[in-house]
């Protein structure tokens, strides 16, 4: 006899105004140690040569796994209806460890 999974339910979730707003950043510092991994997002202006960081994400290396699926899963989905994303080269070829623009 084989047991059924458990019933999935659905999660509430509640955001507050000023979350659900966003934050628009076009920089991400990334690092890690053997326990967590920290994103860093930032706003880098043109013609600032200084950046501030707008919000810190702080994970276990399994959630930051479950986030990059869950990404190149809607990437993928994007890229399916509205056509590729012209972002050029991969930037862990040329730019410096951890820096995503």
């Amino acid at each position: 006899m084989q047991e059924k999974p458990p019933e999935s339910k659905p999660l509430p979730i509640e955001i507050d105004d000023a979350t659900a707003r966003g934050i628009y950043t076009n920089l991400a510092l990334i690092t890690h140690n053997e326990t967590e991994f920290v994103l860093d997002f930032l706003f880098l202006q043109p013609q600032n040569p200084k950046a501030k960081v707008l919000a810190r994400l702080i994970s276990s290396p399994v959630h930051a796994k479950r986030f990059l699926w869950a990404l190149k899963d809607n990437i993928d989905k994007f890229e399916a209806r509205f056509g590729p994303i012209p972002a050029g080269q991969n930037p862990s070829d040329k730019a410096p460890a951890g820096v995503y623009q």
